[in-house]
């Protein structure tokens, strides 16, 4: 394999973490605070991306899209939590399984209703369409080099929001001790709402940006959903310095063994099962990744003993 590609497969897997990561940094905040399981949460990035899809054909505004995907995944987010989760803290975790997966099957089927079953598609703005050309003759798309830069940027804000801001304070506060900090005065139930409106903003905002390279379309959310959980349980639950490692780890491993399996086989065998065999055990490499992680430190990279 060259540099080039070698090179252009590690920026694709650092795009791929930082999307990741802004998918579950929300995921964990959610689980961390409130102590929920949110299944539901692929579907506020499904919401994210069909609302930028619509603004977008509606008003040919990137901007404007990504402001509607924000605005749209949080309304959805607090609305659901004020008339649905808000029942289920004090109750086990099935039950709150039940009823995240039963919200999937509502959102999915209420976007059915509104826009169809075709796809939609989100076009790449004139101004950051086209590829760049990097240190050592690189040629890597400008638009996938944004995602990193602001996949980066809102791993910097979470960061500044978490340690330096009055509601981060109580956000961490919640995260230890949610009676004490009820008990100071501190409403509790705002609390959890703004909360679960920034998760959602952030899985609306990641499925608004990956919708403009690839298809916008019912049920896009579970996937990404699946690797946001295996990101939060590699980084520990409720850190987001520990999602942020382990998206970049989970986006690297990804991509990386998509490539150099299948090239690694083909030294001893054809290339039809070179690719076949490399391609399947690619797949299972984060899985593996997570297996050897929860080995060796069972509360994730960063997460908190208990």
């Amino acid at each position: 394999m060259s540099f080039i590609l070698f090179a252009e497969q590690v920026l694709n897997g650092l795009q791929l973490g930082v999307m990741l990561f802004v998918m579950a940094a929300g995921l964990t905040l959610v689980f961390g605070v409130m102590g929920l399981i949110n299944l539901a949460h692929g579907s506020l990035y499904m919401v994210g991306a069909f609302a930028a899809a619509a603004v977008a054909g509606l008003t040919g505004s990137f901007v404007l899209a990504l402001v509607a995907a924000l605005a749209a995944a949080a309304a959805a987010g607090a609305l659901v939590e004020m008339l649905v989760i808000r029942r289920l803290y004090d109750r086990d975790h099935l039950d709150q399984v039940l009823a995240t997966f039963a919200l999937i099957l509502i959102f999915s089927e209420g976007t059915r209703w509104i826009f169809g079953s075709f796809p939609l598609f989100l076009n790449i703005p004139d101004y950051l369409a086209g590829p760049v050309t990097l240190p050592g003759g690189i040629q890597y798309p400008l638009y996938r080099l944004t995602l990193i830069a602001i996949g980066l940027a809102i791993a910097g804000g979470l960061f500044l929001l978490i340690s330096r801001t009055r509601l981060g304070i109580q956000i961490r506060a919640g995260e230890n001790d949610r009676e004490m900090i009820a008990a100071l005065g501190v409403d509790i139930s705002k609390l959890y709402t703004i909360v679960f409106a920034l998760g959602a903003a952030l899985a609306g905002l990641a499925g608004a940006l990956v919708g403009a390279i690839q298809s916008v379309q019912v049920g896009m959310g579970e996937p990404v959903l699946i690797l946001a959980f295996v990101v939060i349980v590699i980084g520990g639950i409720g850190s987001i310095k520990g999602a942020l490692v382990g998206a970049i780890l989970v986006g690297l491993t990804d991509t990386l063994g998509g490539v150099l399996l299948p090239e690694l086989f083909k030294t001893f065998m054809d290339n039809a099962a070179a690719s076949s065999i490399g391609s399947a055990l690619a797949s299972m490499l984060i899985y593996i990744l997570m297996a050897c992680v929860l080995i060796a430190k069972p509360t994730g990279l960063f997460g908190a003993r208990t």
